[in-house]
């Protein structure tokens, strides 16, 4: 075993219900990175996994009629799951972590307590904004717009009993660190957490919840379940056996090397998480580093908006190393990349078929065809090298260092940049030589024409050494077909010229990257993309319509109207009811009792606005006058009844008649 360690991390992801290629981009770059440091003969741990807890998967899961913890198992191990999509992506994780899972549990219970204990958790009451699909706390002056500055969608009021976290304690400790030393990189996010989250004034941590149960709860006072993202955060350390008995790696690759994350989630990763260990005693991880997002369309990829990338569409049609290789090669990682299907089919196009493709497919056949199974020996050391020889020699020679330049420092664009460069030179170099009119005369040149098939596949070979960590499937298929050994396949090797037997024997196989028609693939991902989308609609059942007439006049005596929710509550007594307090605009507030306390939580309708009949004679239900009757859509689905409020555009007034 290798007493060189390296520890990275992705950020644990939340199970989403609907994975898209922006889900792999960090992924598949922290995979590359792990394969990289294994090829150099590291001693890696790769962690990846799931983060489970908080108010919007226990919202999600009763919209599914199933627990939280069967919708997170679904999502998890079930087909087209994390697990699923890491699979497709060939994904090299060391270990997977769910925060559902029982030792990472105890252990947060254990870390909380601890933190407690120190004095650096008190009881308080949290009153502000709070983003439930970030679970993120805001202030109102850190508001954009009134929205949440992350994700730029409503944020919901919050006042409960909480626990704190004496985040400014830590205020210029953490300023330090950013400011003093290269924690946190692309610079420019130092910049971002510095004068947007700690010149302001770094407010204390809620870090307890009482308004749902779906959390870790806080074993010393029932009741209060652990915020997400402290409970998110110490996966880091609980996957490696902090705090518990299931692992016992912490002292061994602890400081982790580097965090790779979003942007998004810098802040809980460069300020919140940074003082949590400050408070619990621990070493800082070395390193985080926060990559853009990959978009489309100029956005980043939502289902919300409707802009989603299916990796197994993707993947199925060019190749799950084509794809990777696309995400790494197109984009700066620390920059926004801006995803297009033609942008993907134009790399593996150019990249891919015209370029390395290219080079091995005209060199082994040119081997096969000139020499038969295998190059003649000392073709490797002849004596008569040309210019170009030397330069295409000294430039695949130097390749390694040059592009551990680049992967040191996560630019994997800039890497792969440097290995193209030899490529495209070894193609310039097969039109210098002219191969087929040296094979004229191969008596006179045939060792000459040996040296620079031997050239050819050398530079083959070191290109494809460093190509490993991004296409693995992909280089196992390339040095079979150039005919190199496993020792010819190692990371000392890619440094030594000549390490190739000049005996090898090519054997020419598939075509590692097929040239794509860009018109039939477009045409056929819109295809694969309509199929998908009519294959995840659900079975509906849409009640008959009415064969009864109603008359233009009588219809007509119907008053719609906009009105805004101001309060909504249970009724006492009722499973089905809710008891609306709504503005329509008279300046009165107007009471409407609606039976749809199974498909909606109160506190998520307030603020809306909705569409009611308001000229309807008052009736009482459970004792309570309901003036008017809300609008809403009835269908079955899956033979279960399912109910959508109407709800309208927020601009519209309390009050408008809609006609």
């Amino acid at each position: 075993m290798s007493d060189k360690k390296f520890y990275i991390t992705t950020p644990i992801y939340y199970p989403s219900d609907k994975l898209h290629i922006g889900h792999a981009y960090c992924t598949v770059a922290t995979d590359a990175m792990a394969r990289y440091k294994r090829l150099q003969g590291y001693d890696v741990m790769f962690l990846t996994g799931t983060d489970e807890h908080g108010m919007k998967i226990e919202d999600k899961a009763k919209e599914a009629g199933v627990t939280p913890k069967q919708f997170v198992d679904n999502i998890v191990e079930g087909p087209r799951g994390v697990k699923d999509l890491w699979k497709l992506m060939n994904i090299s994780y060391d270990r997977f972590i769910r925060t559902t899972d029982g030792y990472h549990v105890s252990a947060i219970q254990r870390i909380f307590k601890k933190m407690h204990d120190n004095g650096d958790i008190y009881k308080g009451v949290y009153k502000g904004k709070y983003c439930k699909p970030c679970e993120s706390f805001w202030t109102e002056s850190q508001l954009v717009d009134g929205k949440c500055p992350d994700c730029g969608r409503e944020v919901i009021d919050a006042e409960e009993e909480a626990y704190f976290f004496r985040l400014s304690k830590y205020a210029d400790r953490v300023r330090r660190l950013l400011e003093d030393t290269d924690f946190l990189e692309p610079r420019s996010r130092v910049n971002e957490m510095v004068n947007n989250f700690i010149k302001p004034g770094l407010e204390d941590l809620c870090v307890s919840r009482t308004s749902f149960t779906w959390g870790i709860p806080v074993d010393f006072d029932p009741g209060h379940v652990v915020y997400v993202w402290v409970d998110a955060l110490s996966n880091y350390i609980t996957a490696l056996g902090f705090m518990n008995d299931e692992y016992h790696d912490y002292e061994k690759y602890w400081p982790a090397d580097v965090h790779f994350v979003g942007k998004e989630i810098v802040r809980f990763h460069s300020i919140i998480w940074p003082a949590m260990l400050m408070s619990l005693g621990e070493p800082l991880p070395k390193k985080v580093y926060g990559h853009g997002w990959l978009n489309f369309g100029g956005e980043k990829m939502s289902k919300s908006r409707g802009n989603v990338v299916d990796p197994y569409i993707l993947a199925e049609r060019f190749g799950v190393d084509a794809l990777r290789f696309f995400m790494l090669r197109t984009f700066p990682f620390g920059s926004d990349g801006n995803f297009t299907n033609e942008l993907l089919i134009q790399t593996i196009n150019t990249d891919l078929a015209n370029d390395l493709g290219n080079l091995v497919s005209r060199t082994t056949a040119m081997v096969n065809k000139y020499f038969g199974e295998h190059l003649p020996a000392g073709c490797r050391d002849w004596a008569e090298p040309s210019p170009a020889d030397g330069e295409l020699k000294e430039l695949a020679s130097g390749l390694r260092e040059r592009y551990e330049a680049q992967m040191e420092k996560f630019q994997f664009q800039n890497a792969l940049e440097e290995i193209f460069k030899v490529i495209q030179r070894a193609n310039k170099y097969i039109d210098e030589n002219a191969p087929w009119a040296l094979a004229k005369d191969m008596e006179t040149n045939g060792p000459r024409l040996a040296h620079v098939l031997y050239n050819l596949l050398e530079t083959t070979r070191i290109c494809g050494v460093l190509l490993t960590p991004f296409m693995p499937d992909s280089m196992g298929k390339l040095f079979a077909q150039i005919g190199a050994c496993e020792c010819c396949r190692t990371w000392d090797s890619a440094a030594a010229w000549g390490a190739l037997s000049d005996t090898a024997a090519p054997a020419k196989g598939e075509n590692l990257f097929p040239r794509i028609d860009m018109e039939k693939a477009l045409a056929e991902l819109e295809q694969a993309k309509a199929e998908a989308v009519k294959a995840a609609l659900p079975t509906l059942e849409i009640e008959p319509l009415a064969e009864e007439k109603v008359d233009f006049d009588t219809f007509c005596k119907s008053d719609f109207r906009a009105v805004k929710v101001k309060d909504c509550q249970p009724v006492k007594k009722s499973d089905k009811l809710l008891r609306f307090t709504l503005d329509d605009g008279t300046g009165a507030d107007r009471q409407i009792l609606s039976g749809i306390a199974k498909y909606y939580r109160p506190e998520e309708l307030i603020g809306k606005t909705l569409v009611a009949i308001v000229n309807l004679p008052p009736r009482r239900m459970m004792g309570l006058e309901s003036n008017g009757m809300l609008i809403s859509a009835v269908h079955k689905e899956k033979g279960e009844e399912a109910l959508h409020l109407i709800i309208v555009d927020d601009k519209i007034p309390a009050g408008a008649k809609l006609c």
